[in-house]
């Protein structure tokens, strides 16, 4: 059996000042953590440009433009499991699942995404985990059985835990992919750059660890 059809979700704000990875200041002042989260969304749309879909959704919060090709809509919702609830229900296409992912994750690649769309053949969910107890990727077969995560408290320790929890309590099936770090602290970027070399945000976190040495 083939993987079903997919459609790729980015959940995303603009990187304005103060707004964006405000976890990351101090050391590093508003704009620049604004420019780590420009460039984490950069290579993540390049990941998900260079995988294949039935569509590609930009769902954002904030002023920012689609990308070339790209859907776009806007986040809707109070807390981020309503948002992430809302987004699945807004954008959802007739018999296409949906794969979504943050900005949190630029060194993911086509292949964590095309591993995680395989999943989905014998699952009616997938759920890719973060290092930090979260998760950086869900995937459902039926984008409606989103509402399932609207009350799953988001960002804490069992964000996965409780996720997977709440849609097993819904009925579905949930298949695991792989593990990665989340961006939220300095060392965090610097783990991620590290071991993603390539791209604008190991380049960006590069030029403000050498600043930094100066």
């Amino acid at each position: 059996m083939s993987a079903p059809p997919v459609q790729l979700l980015l959940l995303a704000k603009a990187p304005v000042p103060g707004r964006v990875k405000t976890r990351l200041c101090p050391p590093w002042t508003y704009e620049q953590a604004a420019g780590v989260a420009a460039a984490a969304l950069a290579d993540t749309i390049d990941a998900l440009n260079a995988t294949a879909a039935v569509a590609h959704t930009l769902v954002v919060e904030g002023e920012l433009g689609a990308p070339p090709g790209w859907r776009l809509t806007g986040q809707r919702g109070g807390p981020l499991g309503q948002r992430i609830a809302a987004a699945y229900r807004d954008t959802a296409l007739p018999g296409v699942a949906s794969l979504l992912v943050g900005m949190d994750t630029p060194q993911l690649t086509p292949a964590h995404l095309g591993a995680a769309a395989e999943r989905l053949t014998g699952a009616d969910a997938v759920l890719g985990p973060a290092v930090d107890g979260g998760w950086w990727l869900l995937g459902l077969r039926d984008p409606l059985a989103g509402a399932a995560v609207a009350g799953v408290p988001m960002s804490t320790a069992s964000t996965a835990a409780d996720t997977v929890a709440a849609l097993r309590g819904h009925g579905l099936s949930v298949a695991t992919a792989a593990t990665l770090r989340d961006v939220d602290t300095v060392t965090d970027a610097v783990l991620v750059a590290a071991a993603s070399p390539h791209g604008r945000f190991a380049r960006t976190v590069a030029g403000l660890a050498a600043g930094a040495a100066r």
